[in-house]
Parts: structure tokens; sequence; C-alpha cells
């Protein structure tokens, strides 16, 4: 079991990250609300993790913080909740959000979530209520820190958001909407983790 990888960020490419620990270059998902608090390229992470095994691959899940870790084990002990939809749910929403977003039974937001209907908003809500009842859904991280930004122009940020959100299980209608919304009320975004922030705040 990889619990905790300590090492250098060498690329970004959401949802996905490579960090190098001693020569060796680890392929890890993370969230997005984990993306947003990952320091420049080329700087050392330390990142909490945990390891899936499948008969065509191994896959690492990477996140900042115990909290989004413990989150991201609980829901994919949901029956029909795998990996792949835990991380798009941290990537819409922080494990602190979520807490507050199941005990007000906020099915609405749920479903806006990629890939969740409404019977499984329900079945999720019926079955984390009971797994959070001692989950501390006080003050939230610390505030994303700037991660850089992923292109030099509007075009090319718009381009790496939409790619992001599709990786994310977002229709490309949906990702193409989400985008050109927030464009419109911010025309001068050029920073692609910014974009994609936002884009996944307007769809919740």
């Amino acid at each position: 079991m990889i619990g905790q990888i300590r090492g250098i960020l060498i690329d970004k490419q959401p949802p996905e990250i490579l960090v190098e620990v001693s020569g060796i270059t680890y392929e890890i998902q993370v969230p997005m609300s984990t993306l947003y608090l990952l320091p420049e390229i080329g700087q050392e992470l330390v990142l909490y993790t945990h390891f899936v095994v499948r008969e065509d691959a191994q896959l690492l899940y990477g996140f900042y913080d115990t909290k989004g870790k413990a989150m991201f084990r609980s829901l994919i002990r949901v029956n029909g909740v795998g990996p792949k939809m835990a991380l798009g749910i941290l990537s819409g929403m922080e494990a602190d959000e979520f807490v507050r977003t199941v005990r007000n039974n906020d099915i609405t937001s749920m479903v806006n979530m990629p890939g969740i209907g409404k019977k499984t908003a329900e079945r999720l809500i019926v079955e984390m209520r009971d797994r959070l009842g001692d989950w501390d859904a006080g003050d939230a991280a610390a505030s994303a820190a700037d991660a850089g930004s992923l292109a030099s122009s509007i075009s090319s940020a718009s381009k790496d958001a939409e790619t992001a959100l599709i990786s994310l299980g977002y229709k490309p209608q949906q990702a193409a909407r989400a985008i050109a919304q927030v464009l419109k009320q911010s025309p001068d975004i050029s920073d692609g983790e910014e974009l994609i922030r936002l884009s996944l705040r307007s769809m919740v």
C-alpha cells in the first residue's frame, strides 16, 4: 500500500499530475480541490495517496490532506460509486462542502456532479449520512494557492479546461457551456486552472 508520496512535481495535466520520487515518476490522479493547492512545477510536494489495483490497471489517487483522502475512501465504499465518480465529486466540492450537502439533503447540488443521477444522489445521501456522523464540518481547508498559469492565452486555457472537465465525466456540451458562461462574466481569464475551478463552480 502506498500511503504517502513526497517528491518533485514535474507536470500537471488535470486531473493527472506527474511526481518524481528518487528517479521514478508516478502518475497520480487528483481532484481539482487538491490541484488548486499544489506548488509550482519543479517544487516539492507531499500527497496522501490511495492505491487501487484492478485486473487491467494500477491507479494512484492523491490528496492534499488526510481529510480529502478519508472522504474519497468513504465514497468508494458506497454501492455504485467508483474512484472516477468519487474524484469528480471531490473536484466539484471540498470534503466539508460535501458533508454539508449530505446533511442538508441537497439532492440538487448532488445531481450537478458528473455522472450522478437522482437515484445515485439519493443513495449517496442515505449511505453517507451515517458514515459522516462524526465528521468535523467546521472551517474548510486553507485557501487555494496560485498554481500558476496552464496556458499563455485565453484560447489555450479554454482548451485545457474543456479537456479537464470532459475527463471528469462532464459531457462536451456541458463543459463548453460552463466555460462560455465563465468567460462571459470574466473575459480576461487566461489561467487554465482558474477557468476549470470557476466552470466547476458554475455547474454546482
